[in-house]
């Protein structure tokens, strides 16, 4: 998989449980963001782009925690793109800084609705261009 876009992120006190743990609800936190900060690296605003009627919602996700991230630890934020059909599949993995290891793993499905419909292309498809592998 070709990661197109990373950034460093540390997990805050708060966001860990009574374990001492992130909270599992945090992950997509984590993820979303990421997602974000990958528009704004392109140019792109979420909120200019809901603003022109078009936004991109999540349809399905898949997640798979593989060890845990604690209160302190620095870690990466990686995020690969794929198109299938009406679907933006973004593979979003974290590492831990420390040791590169893997924390977290998801595949999470967007789709498109413009004017509030399901849309096969939008603005996201020109944004994307150099990052989609269409299937």
């Amino acid at each position: 998989m070709k990661y197109v876009f990373e950034t460093r992120m540390e997990v805050r006190d708060y966001e860990c449980d009574i374990e001492g743990i992130v909270n599992n609800a945090n992950y997509l936190h984590y993820i979303e963001h990421t997602r974000h900060l990958f528009l704004r690296s392109l140019g792109v605003s979420f909120a200019d782009m809901h603003a022109k009627g078009n936004d991109a919602v999540v349809a399905r996700m898949s997640l798979q925690y593989k060890i845990p991230l604690r209160c302190d630890d620095e870690f990466i934020s990686r995020l690969a793109l794929q198109k299938e059909g009406v679907r933006y599949v973004f593979h979003q993995d974290l590492f831990r800084a420390a040791d590169n290891q893997l924390a977290f793993r998801s595949k999470v499905e967007l789709v498109c609705l413009v004017n509030g419909k399901l849309a096969t292309e939008s603005e996201y498809d020109v944004v994307f261009k150099d990052f989609i592998n269409a299937e």
